[in-house]
């Protein structure tokens, strides 16, 4: 029998390596859950002097400020009264926030489940007005890119969840197989007169006039804001249930969702009436709209859906009958923004697209800045913003294409 051991062991190594040849490695975005606990999360809000940001989200312009969200953690407030020279000058900290929006110097921003509510009148001396809790009762908000969600446990009686960590990890793929999604567990924004700001495609909060609609999971939540300091709480309007952003042309609420875009009327303002909706395969979705047509970002796989990415153009001729005019491909496209004949679209890694949509049958591609990574844009009248990858650009508009005016960086 002796013989044999010295073959059984290689035989055994072989097999081994062999088994280990087969078996194949990945990149994967893994989200974890950031805990704080409840007596920290009311008492975290601060004024302080600029910070570095962990991550960049969404970007809200007004007047000549540039407000930048830290995803889950607060919000960069930016001096771009010289564009070629934007300088960071304070940062209120607030946790679990990710959208804000701004009228007559009083500034909006969702913590988690609570609105809180900003004087910015004097921008050296920023106030907190007030706190309205549990006014946004499905505002919990999932990490849709990430690959794999990995769960920990935590007291829900003392504590929350205010946020995702997500880092980029090596793993075996026979291992993530058991590691689920959700489904286990124009100008971007038309600035409205009144002293209102103008946010991008990817925002969930909208002013009209005196009302501010705050999309969450599922619903349209409402606000009378006619006393910009002491807003009061309308009646929700439940919508679906994968609700992501918010775009408002004329009477109508355009609302972008993970199946669909939602048309809502607001002819008056306190009860949006639902007129129509354009679905579509399961996908991150926000939308613009200009004329007759609005422009809808798919961006497909990790939790955002299972469709490719690509852009759609929906015919909105008819409101009442949305239908697909045409759709392009895209790469990971996530903001987008229009003004007058060009479509600026966001596709992530794959820079800044530029086109133009004189016929939207045939789309023609003016430009492409692929060495930017874009996550957010806004179309001004004079001049294009854009962030992504911690840093903030800024373009003029030239009759030949975009002139860089600016990078900076927010770190």
């Amino acid at each position: 029998m002796k013989i044999f051991k010295p073959l059984m062991a290689v035989l055994v190594i072989a097999l081994l390596s062999s088994c280990e040849k087969k078996t194949e490695f990945a990149e994967y975005l893994v989200a974890r859950p950031l805990i704080m606990t409840k007596a920290d999360f009311i008492t975290s809000v601060d004024i302080l002097p600029p910070q570095p940001i962990e991550e960049s989200g969404k970007i809200y312009t007004y007047q000549d400020m540039i407000f930048i969200n830290d995803k889950y953690e607060g919000i960069h407030v930016i001096d771009n009264s010289n564009p070629a020279s934007p300088q960071k000058i304070a940062y209120i900290s607030l946790a679990g926030t990710v959208d804000i929006s701004i009228k007559d110097d009083v500034l909006y921003a969702d913590s988690i489940r609570d609105l809180v509510l900003f004087d910015i009148s004097d921008i050296s001396n920023i106030q907190e007005i007030s706190r309205m809790e549990n006014v946004l009762q499905d505002n919990v908000i999932w990490p849709f890119d990430a690959d794999i969600i990995e769960w920990v446990e935590y007291d829900y009686e003392n504590e929350l969840i205010v946020g995702w960590e997500t880092t980029t990890e090596i793993r075996r793929v026979e291992q993530t197989r058991n590691f689920g999604g959700l489904d286990d567990i124009a100008i971007a924004e038309n600035a409205d007169s009144g002293g209102t700001g103008q946010g991008g495609s990817l925002a969930r909060f909208k002013i009209v006039g005196d009302h501010l609609y705050a999309v969450d999971q599922t619903s349209i939540n409402l606000f009378d804001i006619s006393d910009v300091s002491n807003p009061v709480e309308g009646q929700d309007v439940f919508v679906s249930f994968d609700i992501e952003t918010i775009f408002n042309r004329g009477d109508h609420l355009f609302l972008g969702g993970q199946r669909g875009m939602y048309i809502y009327d607001i002819t008056d303002p306190a009860f949006p009436a639902y007129v129509s909706e354009f679905q579509h395969g399961t996908a991150c979705d926000p939308v613009v709209v200009d004329g007759d047509y609005a422009y809808v970002t798919l961006r497909g796989g990790n939790t955002c859906g299972a469709v490719e990415s690509g852009l759609y153009i929906v015919d909105i001729s008819t409101i009442e009958n949305p239908t697909l005019a045409v759709q392009y491909p895209m790469d990971e496209p996530h903001g987008l923004g229009i003004k007058d004949e060009k479509l600026f679209i966001c596709d992530g890694a794959s820079g800044l697209k530029v086109f133009d949509k004189t016929d939207i049958m045939g789309l023609t591609t003016l430009d492409v800045f692929s060495d930017i990574v874009t996550f957010d844009v806004i179309p001004q009248e004079d001049r294009l913003l854009l962030v992504g990858d911690d840093v903030l650009t800024q373009f003029t508009y030239t009759e030949s294409g975009l002139n860089l005016l600016s990078s900076f960086a927010l770190d």
